[in-house]
C-alpha cells in the first residue's frame, strides 16, 4: 500500500547505486578511506618524531651525567686523560644503552671513544655553544656515522669550559626502534577502517529504509511536488500528530495563526494560541467550518483524521481560511492601541542621554517602522553647539538624524548641512508654525525646492506622504522632524496630533541635552584656559602631556611644567575634589598659588606648607561667604628636577606615586612619603630625593588615570607599570601607550598625564671656583671667568657679565661666610651663580645722590634679565640670567643705569 501512495515505481525501489542510500555510503567509504590514510601517515611521523625526541634526551641524560662525573674535569688536565677517561666512558655507554660517549678537549680532538682507532683524531662538528657553556643537542650527519648526539661542556672550578662530552644513537639505532612499531600501527589503522566502513553501511542501511531505496531524482521530485502543495496554496495546512505536537505547517497557516519559526514539532498548548483554537485543532472529531477568532481575523477551520489504516501515520489535518469581514474596523482599533503604546514608549526611552544628536536619534529609532517608514531630525546649528537659537532669525539646520526602512537615503544624510529656501515648505516649520501635512508628494512642489533630484530619488524609493513638526521648548523652535511614509499607508490627519506629541516630548529632552551641552562647553573651556596651553622654555626635560575631561564633566585635575633658577625645572601634578565650574576655578587657584610660590625658589616641603595654609585660609573665607564648596581634601605632587647633577627632590600631599621608568627601560614607583592632603594641617611635609639616570622619564598622574579602568588602585598601578615598560623613549608614544591601555572610552574621572624625559647638563657648559675670604682673590676668579667665557665664544657678554660677577663675588666675601663659589651655567641663557654660607637675605637699597654706597644690587638688577635668590640647606645662592640673544656692553650699561 506505501509503494502505491509514494509514487515510485518498484524497480526505482532495489538498491543500487544509483539509490541514495548506495552513493552515500561510497561517499562515506572514500572518506574514512582517506582518513585513514592521513592517519595512518599523521602516527608514522609521530612515532618517528617520538624515537628522535627519545633519543635526544637519552643522549643529552648521559652526556651531562659523564660531563658531571667526580675527577672528570681533573681528568682533562691530567698528562694521560685517556687512561683515566677511557674506561669510565665505556661503563658509562653499555650501562645506558647508548651507540658511543666520547671526551674531547676545547679543540675538539677525542680522549675517548667506542672506536679506539678515532682517539687522537678531531670529532666532525662545530662545538662552539659547548664552548660556551651551552648543552644541547644536535641531528649530527659526518663521519664516522650519522647520529642523534648531545655535547655537554665540561667546567672546572673556576666555572670555565675545559672539555666537551658527547654522546649519542646512531640513525641506525633510532630507526630500528620505529620499524618495531610499524607492525603495530599498521593493525590500529586497519582496525580504525574496519570499524569505520561497519559504521558507514550501518548508517547507509538506515538511510535507505527512510528513503525506500529511491535515487536523488525521485526524492527531488517528491520534495518539489511536497513544497509546492504546502507553500502555493491560499489556504492554511496544518499537520498535527497523534500526541499533539505539530508536524507541519505551510506559509499560509504560520501567517494566519502567528506561529514561531520553531513551530513545528512542539505542542498545540505550547505555540500562543487560544485555548478554544487549541481543542478545536487537537478535536479527535472531524470539524466542518468552525469559526474561530484569532488576532483579529476570523478563521473558518477544517479538521480531518488520519490513520494508519489509510496508509499514513496517526494523527490529524487541519485547513485555515481567513473569512474576516470586520478588518477594517479591527485595523483602525489596532492603530490606535499602537499610538498609545508608541507615546508610553517615548516617555520612558527618549531622553535616556544628555547628549542633543544621541536624543534625535532616539526618537527616529522609536518611530521607525511603527508610525512612519522614514524619521529625519533636523537641528539648528547653534542647538548644536548648545547655544539658543535667536528667534526670528534665519539660520541653516543640520540634519542629526535618519533612520528607515531603505539602506541609503537619497535626500540628505545625516550630518549635512541644508538651507530652506522661502520657498521650501520647510520653512513654516522653521518659522515656528505648527505641523504641516503634504498627503501627496507627487503634486506637492514646496518640499522639493531645496533639492530636486534628491526629491525625485525619494518619489522614485514609493514616498507618497510627509507630515513636518517644529520641535519647539520653552516657546523656542530647535529645529523640525519630517516623518515619511512608502510602504505604510498614506499620513491622514489624524496622524498629526501623536506625531506633534511624540515631537514635543523629545523637543523638552533636546532643550535639557543642548542646556548641558552649554554647560559642559563652559566648564571644559575654563578648564583648558586655566591649564598650561603652551610649556615655557627650558633644556631640563622634554616633556609631553595629555588632559581628558571625565565623562560628567570637567574636574580638577592639572598639571604644570615651571622652569626654577639654576637650570632647574618644577614638575607639577594636583587633583581638586568634585567636578564641573567650582572644581575648575578652585584648580584655577591652586595653580596659581603653585606659580607664585616656585617664583621664591622655596623647596618642596615649604612649598606645600605655604600651599596648605593657603587652602585652610580660602576654606575659611568660603565658609564665612556663606558657599559650600571646600578646597580641602586636594592633593599635589610637586617634584623639582636639577639637569646639573641629576637630582631630584620630590614632595606629595596625599598624591599617588610618579614613576620613574629607567633607560633599561624598568619600571618603578618613587618611595615618596604620602602626607595628608591639602587643608588637614599637616604638621611637616616630608621629601624623597632620588638619583634620575639621564634619558630616564619622570610620569606625574592623577587618580583617574589608575582608577579608570579597573575601579582599584592596586591594580590601576601595575596597568600602568605594564604600559609604560612596553612604551618607546618618545614622551609622545608614552603618553599614547598609557591612555590606550589605561583609560575607559567613557572615564568616570578626569585624567591628567605628565611625561618628562630628563636631560644632562653638558659639563662643557659649566664652571665653578672657590673662592678664598680674602678681597685680592676677588680678581683672579673674575679673571677666570673671563676666560671661560672667551673660550664659550660669549665676548659679547663678557663686559655685562664681568661687572655682575664683580658684584656679587664682593658681597658674598664682605658680607657672606665662607666657603664661597662661583658658577656659570651655558644654555639658553648665562647663569652665573654666587654660593655661600650665609642665610642672610640681600636686598636693593634705594641710595641717595652722595652715598658711596648701597648701589650694587641695584646695578645688578638693571644689567641681568632676572636676579634672586634661593636658599639651601647650607647656605644661599644669589643668581643672575642674561640673555644671548640680545647685545651687551658698556652702552647696555649706560643706557641702563640713565632709565
Amino acid at each position: 500500500m506505501r509503494e502505491g501512495t509514494s509514487g515510485a515505481s518498484p524497480r526505482a525501489r532495489r538498491p543500487g547505486l544509483h539509490s541514495v542510500a548506495a552513493q552515500v555510503f561510497v561517499l562515506q567509504l572514500l572518506v574514512v578511506l582517506l582518513l585513514a590514510a592521513l592517519s595512518a601517515v599523521s602516527l608514522v611521523y609521530e612515532t618517528r618524531s617520538q624515537a628522535v625526541r627519545g633519543a635526544r634526551h637519552q643522549a643529552l641524560a648521559v652526556a651531562a651525567g659523564v660531563a658531571s662525573s667526580p675527577g672528570v674535569a681533573a681528568a682533562l688536565q691530567s698528562p694521560d686523560p685517556t687512561a683515566v677517561l677511557q674506561p669510565m666512558a665505556e661503563q658509562a655507554r653499555r650501562t645506558s644503552g647508548v651507540d658511543f660517549v666520547a671526551v674531547l678537549n676545547r679543540d675538539g680532538v677525542r680522549y675517548t671513544d667506542v672506536r679506539p682507532d678515532l682517539i687522537g683524531k678531531r670529532a666532525s662538528g662545530d662545538f662552539s655553544r659547548a664552548l660556551a657553556g651551552e648543552s644541547y643537542t644536535e641531528l649530527f650527519r659526518g663521519a664516522p656515522t650519522d647520529a642523534v648526539r648531545a655535547a655537554v661542556p665540561v667546567t672546572g672550578t673556576d666555572q670555565k669550559v675545559v672539555g666537551i662530552v658527547t654522546a649519542g644513537l646512531e640513525i641506525s639505532t633510532v630507526s630500528s626502534t620505529f620499524y618495531r612499531q610499524l607492525p603495530l600501527l599498521a593493525a590500529g589503522a586497519a582496525g580504525s577502517l574496519a570499524l569505520a566502513t561497519g559504521a558507514a553501511w550501518l548508517v547507509s542501511r538506515r538511510l535507505r529504509r527512510q528513503t525506500h531505496g529511491l535515487g536523488p531524482a525521485e526524492v527531488t521530485r517528491m520534495y518539489e511536488h511536497h513544497d509546492a502543495v504546502l507553500h502555493a496554496v491560499r489556504e492554511g495546512v496544518l499537520v498535527i500528530g497523534e500526541d499533539g505536537r505539530l508536524l507541519l505547517a505551510n506559509d499560509e497557516a504560520r501567517r494566519l495563526l502567528q506561529l514561531p519559526a520553531d513551530a513545528e514539532q512542539r505542542p498545540l498548548g505550547s505555540l500562543g494560541l487560544t485555548a478554544s483554537t487549541t481543542r478545536l485543532l487537537a478535536s479527535e472529531r472531524g470539524v466542518d467550518d468552525a469559526v474561530q477568532l484569532v488576532g483579529g481575523r476570523l478563521l473558518a477551520v477544517n479538521v480531518r483524521r488520519t490513520s494508519r489504516d489509510g496508509g499514513g501515520p496517526a494523527g490529524s489535518v487541519a485547513t485555515l481560511r481567513d473569512t474576516t469581514e470586520l478588518r477594517a474596523l479591527a485595523g483602525r482599533a489596532d492603530v490606535a492601541r499602537e499610538r498609545l503604546e508608541l507615546l508610553y514608549r517615548a516617555s520612558a526611552e527618549i531622553g535616556s542621554t544628555l547628549d542633543v544628536v544621541r536624543t534625535a536619534e532616539e526618537l527616529a529609532e522609536l518611530v521607525v517602522p511603527q508610525f512612519a517608514d522614514v524619521v529625519t531630525v533636523d537641528l539648528f546649528e547653534p542647538v548644536l553647539r548648545g547655544d539658543e537659537p535667536a528667534p526670528g532669525v534665519a539660520t541653516s539646520v543640520r540634519r542629526a538624524a535618519v533612520r528607515g526602512a531603505v539602506e541609503t537615503w537619497p535626500w540628505h544624510e545625516a550630518g549635512s548641512a541644508l538651507e530652506y529656501g522661502r520657498l521650501a515648505q520647510q520653512r513654516r516649520a522653521i518659522e515656528g508654525e505648527d505641523a504641516v501635512l503634504v498627503t501627496d508628494l507627487a503634486r506637492s512642489q514646496d518640499w522639493r525646492v531645496t533639492d530636486p533630484e534628491g526629491a525625485r530619488r525619494v518619489l522614485r524609493l514609493g514616498f507618497h506622504s510627509l507630515i513636518t513638526v517644529p520641535l519647539r521648548a520653552r516657546g523656542v523652535v530647535l529645529g523640525f522632524v519630517m516623518f515619511w511614509r512608502g510602504p505604510l499607508p498614506p499620513f491622514q490627519p489624524d496622524d498629526v496630533s501623536p506625531a506633534e506629541e511624540l515631537t514635543a516630548r523629545a523637543a523638552v529632552c533636546i532643550d535639557n541635552a543642548r542646556r548641558y551641552t552649554r554647560e559642559h562647553a563652559t566648564a571644559v573651556s575654563l578648564q583648558r584656559s586655566l591649564l598650561p596651553r603652551g610649556l615655557p622654555p627650558q633644556d631640563a626635560v622634554e616633556v609631553a602631556h595629555r588632559y581628558l575631561p571625565a565623562r560628567s564633566g570637567v574636574g580638577g585635575d592639572w598639571f604644570d611644567v615651571i622652569p626654577l633658577s639654576g637650570a632647574r625645572v618644577a614638575l607639577v601634578a594636583g587633583d581638586v575634589v568634585g567636578h564641573g565650574l567650582q572644581a575648575a576655578a578652585t584648580m584655577g587657584r591652586l595653580r596659581t598659588a603653585v606659580l607664585n610660590f616656585s617664583a621664591l625658589d622655596l623647596p618642596p616641603q615649604d612649598l606645600l606648607f605655604h600651599l596648605d595654609q593657603l587652602v585652610m585660609r580660602l576654606d575659611a573665607a568660603d565658609q564665612t561667604g556663606g558657599e559650600g564648596h571646600t578646597v580641602t581634601g586636594a592633593s599635589v605632587v610637586y617634584a623639582v628636577y636639577d639637569p646639573t647633577d641629576g637630582r631630584c627632590v620630590i614632595a606629595c600631599a596625599g598624591h599617588p606615586p610618579p614613576a620613574l621608568v629607567r633607560p633599561d627601560g624598568s619600571v618603578e614607583f618613587v618611595d615618596v612619603p604620602a602626607n595628608l592632603l591639602l587643608g588637614l594641617e599637616s604638621v611637616s611635609f616630608q621629601t624623597a630625593e632620588i638619583d634620575v639616570p639621564q634619558g630616564s622619564r619622570l610620569v606625574l598622574y592623577t587618580d583617574g588615570l589608575v582608577e579608570g579602568r579597573s575601579g582599584d588602585i592596586g591594580t590601576g598601578l601595575e596597568l600602568l607599570r605594564s604600559a609604560l615598560a612596553r612604551s618607546g623613549p618618545d614622551v609622545e608614544s608614552t603618553c599614547g601607550t598609557v591612555i590606550d591601555a589605561l583609560v575607559p572610552d567613557r572615564s568616570r574621572d578626569d585624567v591628567a598625564l605628565l611625561v618628562a624625559a630628563t636631560r644632562r647638563f653638558p659639563a662643557e657648559n659649566m664652571a665653578q671656583w672657590d673662592v678664598p675670604s680674602d678681597f685680592a682673590a676677588v680678581g683672579d676668579v673674575r679673571a677666570r671667568c673671563m676666560r671661560q667665557l672667551e673660550s664659550w665664544g660669549l665676548d659679547e657678554t663678557a663686559f655685562t657679565t664681568e661687572l655682575v660677577l664683580s658684584e656679587l663675588i664682593t658681597n658674598a666675601v664682605r658680607y657672606g661666610a665662607p666657603p664661597v663659589t662661583v658658577r656659570l651655567l651655558r644654555h639658553h641663557v648665562l647663569i652665573c651663580e654666587v654660593r655661600d654660607a650665609s642665610s642672610t637675605a640681600p636686598r636693593v637699597v634705594q641710595a641717595a645722590e652722595f652715598d658711596e654706597g648701597g648701589r650694587g644690587l641695584f646695578l645688578v638688577a638693571q644689567l641681568a634679565d632676572r636676579w634672586g635668590v634661593r636658599y639651601t640647606g647650607h647656605g644661599k645662592v644669589i643668581w643672575t640670567e642674561q640673555s644671548l640673544d640680545r647685545p651687551q656692553g658698556p652702552s647696555i650699561m649706560v643706557d641702563s643705569l640713565a632709565e
